[in-house]
């Protein structure tokens, strides 16, 4: 299906950061409005640091009608949106704005993004299941949060700074930090890397976050890095039998979350995917 011709009835949505130019969002996103026929665009606007809130302003005087929002604005258009979803009031942070009506509400669609795409790919439910979390930054957060509100029954948390690790467990009744990960992997069913161990141009692209050896085919693995497609996790888990999960699920899940919340259409996933560039798997 052919997106009708760009005109002044054409909706608008955008991403904004600092840097932003490199964002994958425009071709997720035109992708699917050009899937569905929808009389949508989608830009990346570099906003620079400190400028997050006057961009919410600048979002309510244009007319926007959707906002992808990436660092270092993810606090600031928090406070400033109308109104929060339950992920953004735990969090503190959003990456996607809507409208409902005259105002403007601010979500955070990155746990939830990765619990669709772990959902989706294995079949899996989290309802009671032990998941273990590795990382405390703002992803690992995200994911904390969204595996709690999913029925996770256990949530194990582990960092290499045990304070932020604490800071990050604390978002989730049912989460607490673990110092051992023996004995955190023999007790979970899930297993989740929300670190940058293994990523390409990153501090350790060639290093596993855990020792593959104490995997084995009881377990889900997945990993929120997405270049390389594969990491040194998921090769040492899938040779020992786990099921695994890739990064680019997240990436896909997080974005059609926020493309539903803007048309109120159920997101073309298959067409937002091919959309994403060979480099980034």
């Amino acid at each position: 299906m052919t997106r009708p011709a760009i005109s002044g009835a054409t909706q608008l949505a955008a991403v904004i950061g600092d840097p932003v130019r490199h964002s994958l969002s425009p071709a997720l996103h035109n992708a699917g409005f050009e899937a569905l026929g929808l009389d949508w665009v989608y830009l990346a606007l570099p906003v620079p640091a400190a400028a997050g809130a006057e961009a919410i302003h600048a979002m309510r005087t244009f007319g926007l009608d959707g906002l992808s929002v990436t660092m270092p604005h993810k606090q600031a258009v928090a406070a400033t949106v109308d109104r929060q979803t339950a992920a953004v009031e735990a969090l503190g942070a959003c990456n996607c704005v809507f409208r409902d009506g005259a105002l403007l509400v601010g979500d955070n669609t990155d746990g939830d993004g990765f619990v669709r795409s772990l959902v989706q790919e294995t079949g899996a439910s989290l309802e009671g299941a032990s998941v273990l979390v590795l990382g405390a930054g703002g992803a690992a957060i995200s994911i904390i949060d969204a595996v709690h509100r999913a029925g996770a029954g256990q949530l194990l948390v582990h960092n290499r700074n045990p304070a932020r690790a604490g800071d990050a467990a604390d978002i989730a009744p049912s989460a607490r930090v673990v110092t051992s990960l023996t004995a955190a992997v023999n007790d979970a069913d899930v297993i989740i890397n929300a670190t940058s161990v293994g990523m390409d141009g990153g501090p350790a692209p060639a290093v596993s976050p855990i020792d593959p050896d104490l995997i084995d085919a009881r377990h889900t693995v997945a990993d929120i890095v997405y270049k390389p497609k594969i990491t040194p996790l998921l090769a040492g888990a899938a040779e020992r039998g786990a099921v695994t999960v890739g990064g680019l699920g997240m990436l896909l899940h997080q974005a059609a979350i926020a493309f539903e919340h803007w048309t109120g259409h159920a997101a073309p996933i298959d067409a937002m995917a091919a959309a994403l560039p060979s480099t980034a798997g």
